[in-house]
């Protein structure tokens, strides 16, 4: 760590080693620990600090959180230095990021921050109506939670804010696992309206925040093929494409899942809408379940396999592509002659081109052929940072099959 530059006032300065700022100067929102000219100072520094980054020649490159642990070990607040963070800089960035969002929906049911996209690094916040449920990732959010807490409710001023703080993220930032209310309460399964539908979510106990509104527009997608088809939602959860599906005039829908709390609340979403009688719930392992149904010689016109991440990490690439290309060839196994494969990865370490490589294999597989009608990732209130590519973590492809 070296004295502040000239100007600088309020943080520690860091510097990098030479040559290492031309990634940032380039629009990157991080610098990786080895590209940091570290003393012992800066070393020392608690994770999460505010700090000024400068170049070798000491021209200063913006405002960031440091950490000095993790291999990200500083992200981009701002692109000037020394720039105060407290709770009125927050504020101004959720007001920018619910601004876009007021634009892009109706009613305020979405993804209200996504983390660097939104100018706010390591944080995700989900909004229900007036429930928050905020997501901290990185140490130095973690430091300014009451901060961000403030600022949420200068701007947004929700009844209630769950602090779901249980990410394995948040272990690469040195960061222990907590789920707490911080605002109000909330008692039981929460409304949310996506697309027409009224749908019941759990943030407290569900997967994530309770809800992936980064599905929202292949919903709709594959709800406008759905009037009068018989449709199959393998990993349904909480039954958001079952629902749209059954919503947009499908003749009936299988809705699958191995959790019994996701396809409770499902159930009784699919009763508050008025179609329970056109949605079957059945709980089972999906490949176990999909390939019962291949040998019941089940069929069905649309065919939807959204699963989890198969691949958690880089080691766990070869089995998890051989997991999407298993997956690829009993689902479309069981699409009837003219129907519709979607099939998801929301594996942020499965490259686009490796998972439309195995789905195509997949479906080779099945002695299929088809059409890719899409391919498609998350909606609009999930943001793409033009200099991080790899944050398109969802990617997904529609098919009509022969």
């Amino acid at each position: 760590m070296n004295e502040p530059a000239s100007g600088a006032r309020h943080h520690p300065v860091v510097r990098l080693k030479p040559g290492a700022q031309r990634r940032v100067r380039g629009g990157h929102p991080w610098i990786y620990s080895n590209e940091i000219a570290g003393d012992a100072a800066t070393k020392a520094l608690p994770p999460g600090t505010v700090v000024t980054v400068a170049a070798d020649d000491g021209q200063l490159l913006g405002t960031f959180f440091y950490n000095p642990h993790p291999l990200i070990a500083a992200r981009l607040l701002d692109r000037a230095g020394d720039t105060p963070i407290d709770a009125s800089f927050l504020a101004g960035r959720i007001r920018t990021a619910t601004g876009l969002r007021e634009r892009l929906f109706d009613e305020p049911y979405y993804r209200l921050v996504h983390a660097e996209a939104d100018g706010l690094p390591g944080t995700v916040i989900d909004r229900f109506g007036d429930v928050l449920v905020v997501q901290v990732n990185t140490a130095g959010i973690e430091r300014l939670t009451p901060q961000l807490l403030e600022a949420l409710h200068e701007t947004v001023a929700p009844a209630s804010v769950l602090l779901r703080n249980d990410s394995a993220a948040r272990a690469l930032e040195g960061l222990a696992e907590d789920v707490r209310m911080a605002r109000g309460t909330i008692d039981g399964p929460i409304e949310l309206r996506e697309n027409g539908v009224s749908y019941l979510a759990d943030p407290r106990a569900g997967q994530k925040t309770g809800w992936f509104y980064d599905q929202r527009d292949n919903r709709a997608l594959v709800a406008r093929l759905a009037s009068g088809a018989r449709m199959l939602d393998a990993y349904c959860y909480i039954g958001g494409f079952a629902l749209a599906a059954a919503a947009a005039g499908a003749r009936s829908v299988v809705a699958l899942d191995r959790s019994e709390p996701a396809l409770e609340l499902a159930a009784q979403s699919a009763a508050r809408n008025g179609f329970a009688d056109r949605v079957e719930f059945r709980r089972g392992d999906a490949f176990k379940s999909l390939e019962a149904m291949l040998a019941a010689n089940e069929k069905f016109d649309i065919v939807v396999a959204d699963p989890p991440a198969f691949v958690k990490s880089k080691k766990e690439l070869h089995q998890g592509a051989r997991g999407y290309r298993k997956l690829a060839r009993l689902a479309a196994s069981l699409v009837a002659p003219g129907g519709f494969l979607f099939i998801g990865s929301c594996s942020h370490n499965m490259p686009a081109d490796l998972f439309g490589e195995q789905v195509r294999r997949g479906i080779g597989e099945a002695d299929r052929s088809g059409r890719i009608l899409a391919r498609t990732g998350a909606a609009a209130d999930h943001p793409l940072h033009p200099a991080l590519p790899e944050s398109a973590y969802l990617k997904a492809e529609l098919i009509a099959l022969d």
